[in-house]
């Protein structure tokens, strides 16, 4: 069987194939002992090309789209893509780091990468990294389930306001998506059977991004003085852009609010924790595949983050808000359009937490079962005990918001930039590539940036917590 597979990967020429058949060697028998070295993540894939592309996008996707829109507002449209081109192309090239110092040692997971490049402390401080980021993107998605689900059921009931039934209270509605959802979907043994779910999930957004483009030429500027009145409170924005050109689109802006659609931006293609469990379950996985479907996905998001902000930002301009389907709902709050893009965006958030978890559950298993098998009670026990903390966090923990900005200025650097860039420097052997090589300067390079980018969004948020400002980002 592994013969066969090999004989597959040898049509790709040059040093592709090469690739490929040293990637393989670290998969097969020794021929000392006849036996297969034991690998965490070893085992052969069976995701399609397609469904891996579903789930990484689905992996990119995030939350933050709603407040791309509002970032493009703080940039304007020139710089806001020159940022959006810019990280897109980080974001492959980190992939690529991982892909191709996973392909050296054969390994695929990001913690034993970890161990590879820095021992037991280089493992534990990535699983802690992957876990705590991800629960942090799991409790954001929580969030917006917990806030707009009972306005999306008031609406549909015909109610003008929140009366107090059961069913309209957000903790009891995300306890009740948790366990109807997203527990039996976490359950599944591998991340690629969530493809199809993945697959709707994007599908939901693209139908949001086809409803922004519609209202773009369905709401006229200006909006009218009763709205304007409603967004008065961001004095900052309305007064650099200026009243008298409020429906006029800026191509280059600089004001107090840039500085923080920065890390926005940067944070917009986080997926790297699930970049090599899906690199694991590809089928006939090399490298170079791999890479093509990481390209793709992140090709793909970059697509509808720009069209997502562009047709936002021209709708509303000065106007537009932090979160952009609040802004519509402003507008006209019995929008049926509206009411159905809210529950597809909801529907989208929700598919996409049990995709998060599979990389926290595997971070869970490396720091406490390193060794074990497979084993479906500890499958199952450590997926509720997630879902569980993560309701609590998102029930009892009134401003998570910042505490998880200040998770996510930390984790998501690390993850992007720096622990890729490093490991990329320790695990390629010197022979290979001299520490003074090309390719390491470049890594050590990327790695120095996600410190500055980590720097950076520190500063702006114990700023904005000492200046007691509201923030005005989203997260991924």
């Amino acid at each position: 069987m592994e013969l066969q597979k090999m004989n597959g990967h040898s049509r790709d020429d040059g040093f592709d194939g090469l690739d490929s058949m040293a990637e393989r060697d670290e998969f097969l028998p020794h021929k000392s002992g006849g036996k297969k070295e034991i690998h965490f993540t070893d085992f052969e894939g069976k995701t399609s090309f397609g469904m891996s592309i579903f789930n990484l996008s689905n992996a990119i996707m995030g939350s933050g789209i709603l407040g791309l829109a509002f970032a493009m507002s703080n940039t304007g449209i020139i710089l806001f893509l020159i940022l959006l081109v810019f990280i897109a192309i980080l974001s492959s090239y980190s992939i690529h780091l991982l892909l191709k110092s996973a392909g050296v040692v054969g390994i695929r997971a990001y913690e034993q990468l970890g161990k590879r490049a820095f021992g037991h402390p280089g493992k534990m401080l990535a699983a802690c990294i992957i876990t705590v980021h991800n629960i942090g993107a799991m409790s954001s998605y929580l969030f917006i389930v917990k806030s707009e689900l009972p306005l999306v059921i008031q609406t549909f009931l015909g109610k003008q306001e929140n009366t107090g039934e059961w069913f309209l209270e957000g903790n009891y509605l995300i306890m009740i998506v948790s366990a109807a959802i997203i527990l039996p979907l976490a359950l599944m043994k591998q991340l690629g059977y969530l493809g199809y779910t993945s697959g709707f999930s994007l599908s939901c957004m693209v139908f949001f991004l086809i409803s922004v483009i519609y209202k773009k030429f369905n709401i006229l500027c200006p909006l009218g003085e009763e709205y304007h009145n409603v967004t008065e409170p961001a004095e900052d924005f309305t007064s650099s852009n200026g009243t008298d050109e409020f429906c006029e689109a800026k191509m280059f802006t600089i004001n107090s609010q840039t500085a923080y659609t920065i890390p926005i931006l940067a944070f917009a293609f986080v997926c790297h924790p699930e970049v090599l469990p899906i690199y694991t379950e590809l089928r006939d996985a090399t490298k170079k595949r791999m890479q093509t479907v990481a390209n793709i996905s992140i090709l793909a998001m970059f697509v509808m983050y720009l069209l997502t902000a562009l047709f936002g930002y021209l709708t509303f301009y000065a106007a537009v808000e932090p979160e952009l389907l609040h802004t519509y709902s402003r507008v006209d709050p019995l929008d049926t359009l509206i009411l159905c893009v809210r529950l597809a965006v909801l529907v989208a958030v929700t598919l996409t937490v049990p995709v998060v978890l599979f990389p926290i559950r595997r971070a869970v298993l490396q720091i406490l079962f390193p060794e074990k098998p497979f084993h479906w009670a500890r499958h199952i026990s450590i997926a509720i005990c997630l879902i569980f903390i993560v309701n609590l966090l998102v029930i009892f923990v009134p401003s998570i918001r910042d505490i998880f900005g200040l998770i996510g200025a930390t984790s998501a650097p690390s993850l992007i930039f720096i622990l890729p860039g490093i490991f990329y420097i320790r695990i390629i052997p010197e022979e290979q590539e001299p520490l003074l090589s090309r390719p390491k300067i470049q890594a050590a390079c990327f790695a120095a940036l996600g410190f500055i980018f980590m720097v950076m969004s520190l500063s702006f948020i114990i700023i904005d917590w000492v200046t007691g400002e509201a923030r005005s980002g989203g997260g991924h």
